[in-house]
């Protein structure tokens, strides 16, 4: 697939869906891109994600949660939901998608959170290799 374009979607786009995006564009470096939404958007990104994300060089400052449209949907080549399946606010109830099965980072610790982080970027990886837009 040339250049996709990535959806990542959970409910409050505050932390998961906003570590994918990131992850995936410094990634994919230019081959692709990503955007990310949420059904119920929060108000900011959570400041522990933002942390987490610094840490390894990526600054979200000015990122912040947006709620998803018709348009990103139609834009995107692939959706990802982020954990969000049993929730009755989940987007993968109305968004063909595949969901990633990840815990919601709202409460957790930094270590907690870095546990997160990185398991996005294995899956990040894993989607990289699969689209054929490695480096």
């Amino acid at each position: 697939m040339t250049n996709p374009s990535i959806l990542f979607v959970c409910v409050h786009n505050s932390g998961r869906s906003q570590m994918a995006q990131a992850l995936f564009n410094r990634m994919a470096a230019g081959r692709g891109s990503a955007e990310s939404a949420g059904t119920l958007p929060g108000e900011s990104i959570n400041p522990v994600v933002h942390e987490a994300m610094l840490e390894i060089g990526i600054n979200l400052e000015h990122q912040f949660p947006k709620i998803i449209t018709q348009d990103m949907v139609d834009q995107a080549d692939r959706a990802y939901t982020m954990g969000c399946a049993i929730d009755e606010s989940c987007p993968a109830t109305f968004i063909p998608s595949e969901d990633w099965g990840l815990d919601d980072p709202a409460g957790r610790s930094l270590d907690e959170v870095r546990m997160i982080r990185d398991e996005i970027v294995t899956r990040i990886s894993s989607l990289i290799e699969e689209l054929d837009i490695r480096s």
